[in-house]
C-alpha cells in the first residue's frame, strides 16, 4: 500500500512538473503577442534559452544554494550538482519553478535588450537571486520560515522576485525608442491579442500544476481545494478587469483583461492552501484594480516601460496575493477569521526583506554584466528590429515579401495586381 501511495504521490509531482514546463510556451506566446512582429523571434529566442541555461545552471549551483545545509537561514551550502541529493522527483519539480522565476523579467525588457546581456541576466537569476529567496522561505531551514511566513507556491518567492529584478533591469535598460517624447507617453500596441490569448491560456492551464503539484503529494482533500482557488481567483481576476476597464476607459481592455487572470493567479499562489473558494474569489476580485492602476503608475508616473505588464502582474499582485494570506488564511491566523495581525505583519517583512534583496543583487549583478556587454542594443538594431539584426531572421513571410519586392524596384501592389497572372504562368509552365 505504501508503495501505492509513493507512486501515486510521484506521478502527481511530475505531472505537475511537465504543466509547470508547458507554461513556458504561455510566456512565449503572451510576450510574442504583446510586442512587436519584428521582435517575435528574439522573444522565443529568450523563453527557450532562460529554461535551458536557466535549468543547467539551477541544476549545477541554484539547488544547492537553495536547499543545502542553512547558514544562518539565509543560503545553503550543499548539492552542488546534486552531489548526495537522491530525490530527483522534488528537484526537477523546483528546477521548472526557477526559470519560471528568471523568465518574468523578459516580457518587461523586451524589444531593446542584449540578448547576452539578458543571458547574463538568467544566469545571475537561476544561480544566486532566486535561490537565497527560496532558501529563506522554501527549504525548511530559512529565517522567514522560522518566522511563520507562509507562500505555498510562490507569489513572492517566484512572482515577486522576478518582477522586482524586471523592475530594476526595465529601468537600468530604459524604454524602448518613441515610448516617450515630448512629455507624452506613447502607445506601442503589441501585434497579436490572440497569440496573447493563446498564451494566458496556457499559463492558466499551467497554473493548475504550478499550485497543484506544490502540495508534493496527490492528497484528496488538499489537491481539490488547491485547484478550485486557482481556477476562481483567475476567473474572478478576469471578470472584475473587464468591467473595472469599462467604468475605467469606457471599454473592456482586450490585453489588459487577459492580464486580469494572470493577475487573479499571481495572487491565489501564496494562499491557495490555505483560504476558502470565497476568500479566492476576494483576491481576484481586488487583483484586477491593482493591475490596472498599476500598469498606470509604472508607465505613466514613473516612465517605467514593461510592454506586458510583467511587473504589475507579477509584482504588485505578487504582494497582494501574499499579504491577502495574513488576512484570508481560514487556519485560525488571517485577521478576518480572528487571527489578528500576527501574520500579516510577517507577511509584509517576508515583502520587504524580498524586495530589499532582489534589488540590490540584480541592480548589482546588471552593474557587472554592463561592464563587459553593453545591455540594451543599438538604435538602428532596435528599429529595423531584434529578428533580423540578432538572429538573421524575421517571424513572418510576409515581411520578405515586401522586402524582396523593394529590392527588385517593385511595389507591393504592384505584386497584388499581377499575382494572378503569375499563378497561371507557374501553372501553366508546369504543364508544359
Amino acid at each position: 500500500m505504501d508503495e501505492v501511495l509513493l507512486s501515486v504521490n510521484l506521478i502527481w509531482v511530475m505531472l505537475g512538473t511537465i504543466l509547470v514546463f508547458f507554461m513556458h510556451a504561455g510566456f512565449a506566446m503572451v510576450e510574442a503577442g504583446f510586442t512587436r512582429s519584428k521582435n517575435a523571434v528574439n522573444i522565443i529566442m529568450k523563453n527557450f534559452l532562460t529554461i535551458s541555461l536557466g535549468g543547467i545552471v539551477y541544476f549545477l549551483c541554484g539547488y544547492a544554494i537553495m536547499f543545502g545545509d542553512s547558514v544562518g537561514g539565509i543560503f545553503g551550502t550543499s548539492g552542488f550538482a546534486l552531489k548526495g541529493v537522491d530525490d530527483l522527483s522534488f528537484f526537477i519539480f523546483q528546477t521548472m519553478f526557477a526559470a519560471t522565476g528568471a523568465t518574468i523579467l523578459s516580457g518587461a525588457v523586451a524589444e531593446r535588450t542584449n540578448i547576452f546581456a539578458y543571458v547574463g541576466v538568467i544566469i545571475l537569476m537561476s544561480l544566486v537571486v532566486y535561490p537565497v529567496v527560496g532558501h529563506w522561505v522554501w527549504s525548511g531551514q530559512g529565517w522567514l520560515t522560522d518566522l511563520g511566513f507562509v507562500d505555498f507556491a510562490g507569489s513572492t518567492v517566484v512572482h515577486l522576485t522576478g518582477a522586482v529584478a524586471a523592475f530594476v533591469a526595465a529601468v537600468m535598460v530604459g524604454p524602448r525608442l518613441g515610448k516617450y517624447e515630448n512629455g507624452r507617453v506613447n502607445v506601442i500596441t503589441g501585434h497579436s491579442i490572440p497569440l496573447g490569448a493563446l498564451g494566458v491560456f496556457l499559463l492558466w492551464f499551467g497554473w493548475f500544476g504550478f499550485n497543484g503539484a506544490s502540495t508534493l503529494a496527490a492528497d484528496p482533500e488538499l489537491v481539490p481545494s488547491v485547484i478550485a482557488n486557482t481556477f476562481f481567483a483567475a476567473a474572478a481576476g478576469v471578470v472584475a478587469t473587464a468591467f473595472y476597464t469599462k467604468f475605467r476607459y469606457g471599454h473592456i481592455d482586450g490585453s489588459l483583461t487577459l492580464n486580469g487572470a494572470l493577475a487573479g493567479l499571481v495572487g491565489i499562489t501564496a494562499g491557495a492552501a490555505n483560504v476558502s473558494i470565497f476568500g479566492s474569489l476576494i483576491i481576484g476580485l481586488i487583483a484586477a484594480p491593482l493591475l490596472v492602476e498599476g500598469v498606470r503608475f509604472l508607465e505613466w508616473k514613473l516612465k517605467v516601460d514593461d510592454p506586458v505588464g510583467a511587473i504589475a502582474v507579477h509584482g504588485i499582485c505578487g504582494i497582494w496575493g501574499t499579504l491577502a494570506v495574513g488576512l484570508f488564511d481560514i487556519g485560525g491566523q488571517g485577521l478576518f477569521y480572528g487571527g489578528g495581525f500576527g501574520l500579516l505583519s510577517i507577511q509584509a517583512i517576508g515583502v520587504i526583506a524580498t524586495i530589499a534583496w532582489v534589488s540590490v543583487s540584480v541592480a548589482a549583478g546588471l552593474l557587472i554584466i554592463k561592464a563587459f556587454v553593453p545591455l540594451r542594443v543599438t538604435a538602428e538594431e532596435e528599429i529595423a528590429g531584434l529578428d533580423v539584426m540578432e538572429h538573421g531572421t524575421p517571424a513572418y513571410e510576409y515581411q520578405d515579401i515586401f522586402k524582396s519586392s523593394a529590392v527588385r524596384g517593385e511595389t507591393f501592389a504592384h505584386r497584388l495586381t499581377h499575382f494572378g497572372k503569375t499563378q497561371n504562368n507557374v501553372q501553366e509552365e508546369q504543364h508544359v
